[in-house]
C-alpha cells in the first residue's frame, strides 16, 4: 500500500501591463509628480509580493515603449545620442533599463510596440535581458529579430519566438526542490497591420489571435510544458461578434485547453474588479475567466497583477489543481493616498531621461492667445479640440493642392484625447493662454499617430457620426432622476469631432450603434441638422475626412470598403500640430461651435411640459475655475473617484 502524500507547491505569477513608458510618477503633460502611476511604484509591490512567497515568475504584457513624451523622444535619434548606456556600451531603452533591474522573466509585444517601426523595435528589445513571445506575428521579408536558442524554442517564421519554455527550479510545499517547465506565449491583436500599416505593411502578416493560440497550445505541451502562462495584449468583450472579438479576444482565448493562466490588457481596464460583474465567464471571487485565473492590471503601473497557482507533482509532471487572481494598487483613489513608496534604485535609474525629456519638451514653438483645456470637450465644442482640427484642415490643403481628388470639400476629424474616464480624475487638459511648448503639444495630441486622409459620402459621413454619438446615453424626458450623460463603456478617443460641417446629437434618441461598432437600434438616428455650408448633406454628395491613420485603417466608418485612403503621409498628427503653430507664430482656434447637443424639439415644446432632465457629467474638479463661462452646467460635488459631478441643462 502507498501512503505516499503528493507533492505540492505554489507558485506565484506577477505581471505588469500597458506601462506606455511610465518609468516613475511623473506626469509629463501637467509637468507634475504624481504618485499614482509609475513602474518605479509597482516595483514596491514586486519586492512585496515576492517576499511572500518561494515561487514566482514575472511578466510583461506589452505597450511599454510609447505613451508620453519621453516614449516619442526616445524614438528620436536625439535620445540616442544621450548618456543612457548600461554595461558593454550598449545603448538601453529606459524602460528597459528599469526592467533588467527587476529580472522580468519573459515578456510579449503589444500593439505600441509598432508605433515607431519594427527597426527601433529591435533596437530596443535587444537592450531587454528577458526574453520575448509572439505567437501570431510572422514575417513576409525580414529576418526574425532574434531568434536565438536562448531566447525561445523553435525555429519558425514568426517574428518573435512563438513561445518559450523557461526552465526553473520550484520549492515545493515539503522543501523539497524540483524542476519545472513553464510555457509562455504571447499574442496582439490583428489590427497592427491597419493601425501601423506604413511600418508593417510587406514585411509582416498577422494571424487571428485564437487560431494561433489553438495552433502552439498543443505544441508548447509536446515541447515539455508543465504550465502554461497566456500573455495576452487584449482585451475583454462581452460578445459573440466574430468582428468584435479579433481586438478583443480574451473571453475565447480562456475557453482555449491547456492555458493554466492569462495576463491581459490592451484595454486599459482592472480585473478582477466590479466593471467585470455579470459578465460572461467572470468569476470575480476567484479572478478567473471560463475558469482560467486571469487579471488585467490597468495602466501606466497603476496595479500589480498577481496570479496564485496551487500545484501537484506526480510522475515528474506538475500539473495545476488550481487558482485565483489578485490587483494590487499603488494608489487609493478613494482615498486619494499612495500605497506605497517608490523603489529608489529605480527612481535613480529613471533620473538622467527624466531630466532629459524635462529640457527636451520644454522647447517653445508658439503662443496661443486663449487657454486649451479638455474639461467639457465630450459636451461641447472646444478650442482644444478646434485647434487639432485647424491644423489637419492646414496641412491637407497643402498636401492635396494637385491631388485628383483636391477639389473636394475639406473636413476634419478629432478627438479630446484626454477626458478622464478609467484614467482618473487629474486625466485632463488645461494649457494657460501665452506661450506653446512641445509639452503642451503632446498634451493636446498624446498618441503617436500619423496623418491620413478618406473619400466619403455624406451618407458614410453621417453614419461616422452616429457611431461617435454612441459616446451618449440616451436621456429621458419623463425622469424625474439624475441621468448620467457619458457612457462609460464607450472609449472617448473614439468620439470623432467632424469640423467644417455643423449638425446636431439628439441624446433622446437611442444610439444607433454599440461603442464595438455594430448596429443597436436599425431605425434610431441621433444626428441631426447635417449640413455643408448651411444646407443639407446630399447622401451621394463626397468630401474628404482628414483624419489619423489609426481611424483610417481600423474604422469601417471611416474606410466602408478599406479602398477610402486618399492621403497617407509619413507625419504624426502631432508633428502636424507643431508645424501648424510655428508657421502661425500665434494661434486664435476659438471653437466655431459646429455641434451641439439636443434633446430634441423646441425650448418651449419642452418648458410647456416641465420635461427639464437632471443631466449629470463627471469631470474634473479643477474645472470649477473655469465654470462662470458655462451658464447651462453647475458644479454638484465630487464623487467617491474623485471626480466632479457636474449639472447640463440642454
Amino acid at each position: 500500500m502507498n501512503n505516499r502524500q503528493p507533492v505540492t507547491a505554489q507558485l506565484r505569477l506577477l505581471g505588469t501591463t500597458d506601462l506606455h513608458v511610465s518609468l516613475t510618477g511623473y506626469d509629463y503633460y501637467r509637468n507634475v509628480e504624481t504618485v499614482d502611476i509609475g513602474l518605479s511604484r509597482t516595483a514596491t509591490l514586486i519586492h512585496q509580493a515576492r517576499k511572500e512567497v518561494k515561487n514566482h515568475l514575472l511578466f510583461d504584457n506589452g505597450d511599454i515603449l510609447q505613451g508620453n513624451p519621453l516614449g516619442d523622444y526616445a524614438a528620436s535619434s536625439l535620445f540616442w545620442q544621450q548618456d543612457s548606456e548600461l554595461e558593454g556600451g550598449e545603448k538601453v531603452h529606459p524602460m528597459y533599463q528599469l526592467m533588467n533591474k527587476l529580472s522580468y522573466d519573459a515578456a510579449t509585444v503589444g500593439n505600441h510596440e509598432f508605433n515607431y517601426g519594427l527597426d527601433y523595435l529591435r533596437q530596443c528589445i535587444t537592450g531587454a535581458n528577458f526574453p520575448y513571445t509572439n505567437a501570431n506575428i510572422y514575417q513576409t521579408s525580414i529576418d526574425t529579430i532574434d531568434s536565438s536558442t536562448d531566447r525561445g524554442e523553435g525555429t519558425t517564421d514568426t517574428l518573435l519566438p512563438p513561445y518559450l519554455i523557461l526552465e526553473r527550479q520550484i520549492v515545493a510545499d515539503d522543501g523539497n526542490i524540483h524542476p519545472i517547465r513553464i510555457g509562455v506565449i504571447g499574442v496582439v491583436p490583428p489590427q497592427i497591420m491597419q493601425w501601423d500599416k506604413a511600418h508593417l505593411e510587406g514585411k509582416v502578416t498577422v494571424q487571428p489571435m485564437v487560431e494561433a493560440v489553438e495552433y502552439w497550445i498543443p505544441q508548447m505541451r509536446e515541447a515539455g510544458a508543465d504550465v502554461i502562462v497566456m500573455l495576452a495584449h487584449t482585451g475583454y468583450v462581452d460578445s459573440e461578434d466574430p468582428g468584435v472579438l479579433t481586438e478583443n479576444a480574451v473571453l475565447p482565448i480562456s475557453q482555449i485547453q491547456g492555458i493554466d493562466a492569462i495576463f491581459f490588457g490592451h484595454a486599459h481596464k482592472l480585473f478582477p474588479s466590479n466593471e467585470f460583474a455579470g459578465k460572461q465567464g467572470i468569476d470575480l471571487e476567484r479572478g478567473t475567466i471560463n475558469g482560467i485565473p486571469a487579471v488585467e492590471a490597468g495602466v501606466w503601473g497603476s496595479h500589480l497583477g498577481m496570479i496564485d497557482l496551487h500545484l501537484q507533482y506526480d510522475n515528474h509532471i506538475w500539473t495545476v489543481q488550481s487558482g485565483s487572481s489578485q490587483l494590487r494598487a499603488i494608489y487609493h483613489r478613494e482615498q486619494g493616498l499612495a500605497s506605497v513608496e517608490a523603489d529608489t534604485e529605480l527612481e535613480q535609474i529613471a533620473s538622467i531621461p527624466h531630466q532629459i525629456i524635462l529640457d527636451h519638451i520644454q522647447t517653445p514653438v508658439g503662443e496661443s492667445d486663449i487657454p486649451l483645456y479638455s474639461y467639457f470637450s465630450l459636451i461641447m465644442d472646444s478650442a482644444y479640440v478646434q485647434v487639432i482640427n485647424n491644423a489637419q484642415v492646414w496641412y491637407a490643403e497643402q498636401a492635396l493642392s494637385d491631388h485628383a481628388y483636391g477639389h473636394l470639400p475639406i473636413l476634419s476629424a478629432a478627438s479630446a484625447f484626454k477626458t478622464g474616464g478609467r484614467y482618473g480624475p487629474h486625466y485632463y487638459a488645461y494649457i494657460e493662454a501665452g506661450e506653446l511648448t512641445l509639452q503642451h503639444t503632446s498634451d493636446i495630441y498624446n498618441y503617436a499617430n500619423t496623418l491620413c486622409a478618406v473619400r466619403l459620402t455624406g451618407a458614410e459621413i453621417r453614419e461616422w457620426l452616429e457611431w461617435s454619438a454612441g459616446l451618449y446615453q440616451q436621456i429621458d424626458l419623463q425622469s424625474k432622476a439624475e441621468q448620467a450623460l457619458i457612457n462609460p463603456d464607450f472609449p472617448s478617443f473614439n468620439f470623432d469631432i467632424i469640423d467644417g460641417i455643423t449638425y446636431q446629437i439628439n441624446v433622446c434618441q437611442p444610439p444607433r450603434y454599440h461603442p464595438a461598432g455594430y448596429i443597436l437600434n436599425p431605425q434610431a438616428y441621433r444626428i441631426e441638422a447635417l449640413c455643408y455650408q448651411g444646407k443639407e448633406i446630399e447622401d451621394h454628395s463626397e468630401y474628404i475626412v482628414v483624419t489619423n491613420q489609426y481611424r483610417a485603417y481600423s474604422t469601417p466608418f471611416a474606410n466602408p470598403d478599406g479602398e477610402r485612403v486618399i492621403l497617407d503621409v509619413p507625419v504624426e498628427n502631432r508633428e502636424v500640430l507643431i508645424q501648424y503653430i510655428r508657421e502661425q507664430k500665434i494661434i486664435h482656434p476659438e471653437a466655431d461651435h459646429n455641434w451641439s447637443l439636443t434633446l430634441g424639439g423646441s425650448d418651449k415644446e419642452r418648458a410647456s411640459l416641465s420635461l427639464q432632465p437632471t443631466i449629470t457629467m463627471l469631470s474634473s474638479p479643477d474645472a470649477q475655475k473655469i465654470l462662470s463661462a458655462y451658464p447651462q452646467l453647475s458644479y454638484s460635488g465630487i464623487n467617491g473617484e474623485g471626480f466632479a459631478i457636474y449639472h447640463l441643462k440642454l
